[in-house]
């Protein structure tokens, strides 16, 4: 019970400091939330994303889950999708991945993990798509890191070929997907992808409205 009651006593001096610096802050933060931001990243421990951004509560719609996938059958990320470009009216939504994510470390291998098989299966898909680019690469851990900026790349290809985002794009919505990378090793995000509202989706995957 150490640990836990450490998170409730660290809750409750932070809850006095904002009171501190704005006596209002919870009586505002309690009113609605209006995010420009939807964050869809890793479920990493080390990732977090309100700290890397410099963002405040209310600031940014965040999902997370193991290795920041856009994953069409996934109804949990398909709703906060719906909720946050229909209801919020986000502006941005950025894919954000990271160096030496585990996630995308175990679909490189051959192991049989249990359950979440079907989970990595997705990233071992973009392996795949893009296996002569990335078993050219000799180096282990840069092609390691390719593979992460890959599957960031994929992910925000994916969330493009949501009925959602070209729900928004048909009506006009300024809607912008972003995609990023994350270094543990030196703190700084690089974006890797940008699809503006003015994109068009090609072939088999457009919706028409």
């Amino acid at each position: 019970m150490e640990l836990i009651n450490r998170l409730l006593t660290a809750n409750k001096s932070w809850a006095a400091r904002q009171l501190e610096i704005d006596e209002t802050y919870f009586d505002n933060l309690a009113k609605d939330q209006k995010p420009d931001f939807l964050w869809i990243g890793c479920s990493d421990s080390r990732v977090p994303a309100e700290d890397l951004t410099g963002s405040q509560p209310g600031e940014m719609f965040v999902h997370r889950n193991v290795a920041n996938l856009v994953v069409h059958t996934d109804m949990n990320m398909l709703s906060v999708l719906q909720y946050a470009v229909e209801v919020l009216k986000v502006r941005h939504i950025l894919v954000v991945g990271h160096y030496q994510c585990g996630g995308v470390k175990a679909s490189m291998m051959h192991k049989d993990l249990g359950l979440i098989n079907r989970w990595l299966h997705n990233i071992k898909d973009v392996y795949d798509k893009f296996a002569t680019e990335l078993d050219a690469i000799e180096d282990e851990k840069k092609r390691f890191d390719r593979l992460v900026e890959l599957n960031v790349i994929q992910q925000v290809h994916n969330l493009a070929q949501t009925s959602i985002v070209q729900g928004a794009w048909h009506q006009g919505q300024e809607l912008h997907l972003h995609g990023w990378v994350f270094g543990l090793h030196d703190g700084q995000l690089k974006t890797l992808a940008h699809m503006p509202p003015t994109t068009k989706v090609e072939g088999i995957y457009r919706y028409d409205f």
